[in-house]
């Protein structure tokens, strides 16, 4: 899995307050989210929620990403 890119502390805390709302239904929240975005014409806000949920992703899982110290 590749490393996501965090643009800011809103990316974290958006993906945070999701996994805490809805548990392991978080990934699928954020892209009911991107998708509502995408039909409203809101590419920035698309973006953004496509992000959280490769975030979320990457949280949720085991798997060591990036170099290991």
């Amino acid at each position: 899995m590749p490393t996501p890119y965090i643009s800011d502390r809103s990316a974290l805390a958006d993906a945070n307050g999701l996994m805490q709302r809805y548990g392991d239904d978080a990934g699928f929240e954020a892209a009911a989210r991107a998708h509502a975005s995408r039909d409203a014409g809101n590419v920035l806000r698309f973006c953004h929620w496509r992000q959280i949920e490769r975030v979320i992703a990457t949280l949720a899982s085991d798997e060591v990403v990036g170099t290991v110290h």
